[in-house]
């Protein structure tokens, strides 16, 4: 077992996430940004120097965060910009020796029902995906994000069975603010308890998010430090750890910045004191587990 985290959320550019990384003993980043760009975007010129400097200081990728089939692709629109991203993040994990590439199932189509999302169109692309990976000696983990995996469990579920070989990574804070759309509208929100043990089996990687959904005034997700919200981090992290999960679990905090909405942001020494103290935090839980010694 081993820790790791979306480092861009402590510092914009390589040489600050290294040092969060390092600053929480760790050896492994899940990258997703770097100086505002995704890892499978960033010039030949600026991937070089980031190889670099993770040699020089001990630190590797163990995951590509990447934007493929995620929630601002659409299924109605052409495929080739997925693929894309695909081939060029392929040999840069080749390069860095990483196996695991978070993916996702594409955005939802508005004004549709769950049953009405193109579902075969999806079901395909992602074959061709995961071929795409897997050939390369490359494993693609789908989140339960803001798309089809995320509408809940059994559509998670129905993926699988339509895509021999998925794997998911689970992310335990994604329910909390995602309606569950197996059932009939007004949808209350997801359990992430109930998500969790009906996907058990296909977790082959987790990310750490936790909030509180705002039901009553500005229905909105305030994220909280690990443990601290609706997720259940506590007893995710343990059941999953005493049934012999032995792979990363990664740091999203979502509280100092947010990836993908640019209005979420904060001062580089906040939001790099904000990682860190997450980190420390989720440490602290894993201790509660009876696993910390197991950390690699």
């Amino acid at each position: 077992m081993y820790l790791t985290g979306f480092a861009d959320e402590a510092a914009n550019d390589i040489d600050g996430q290294i040092r969060a990384t390092k600053t929480l003993g760790w050896k492994n980043i899940e990258s997703r940004g770097i100086d505002g760009a995704n890892i499978h975007d960033i010039s030949d010129a600026a991937f070089d120097a980031v190889c670099g400097k993770l040699a020089d200081a001990g630190v590797s990728i163990n995951c590509f965060g990447s934007a493929i089939a995620n929630w601002a692709k659409h299924i109605d629109q052409p495929f080739d910009s997925s693929l894309a991203e695909a081939r060029r993040a392929i040999p840069r994990m080749q390069r860095l020796a990483c196996k695991l590439i978070r993916v996702m199932s594409f955005a939802l189509l508005p004004g549709r029902g769950p049953d009405d999302q193109m579902e075969d169109e999806r079901f395909r692309r992602l074959r061709e995906l995961h071929k795409m990976f897997t050939d390369a000696g490359i494993t693609p983990v789908h989140e339960n994000c803001s798309n089809y995996v995320g509408m809940g469990w059994q559509y998670a579920l129905k993926l699988i069975e339509n895509v021999p070989g998925s794997k998911l990574v689970f992310d335990t804070g994604n329910p909390v603010f995602t309606e569950d759309f197996n059932k009939p509208a007004p949808r209350p929100m997801q359990s992430a308890w109930e998500f969790y043990q009906h996907v058990k089996e296909h977790i082959a990687y987790v990310h750490i998010k936790d909030g509180i959904w705002d039901y009553k005034q500005n229905k909105l997700m305030c994220f909280t430090f690990p443990g601290e919200g609706q997720g259940c981090v506590h007893a995710i992290v343990k059941d999953l750890l005493d049934s012999g999960y032995d792979g990363g679990i990664s740091m999203e905090p979502h509280m100092a910045v947010v990836a993908h909405d640019k209005s979420v942001t904060s001062p580089e020494d906040i939001t790099f004191s904000n990682y860190v103290e997450y980190g420390r935090r989720f440490m602290r839980i894993l201790e509660t587990t009876g696993h910390a010694g197991k950390l690699a």
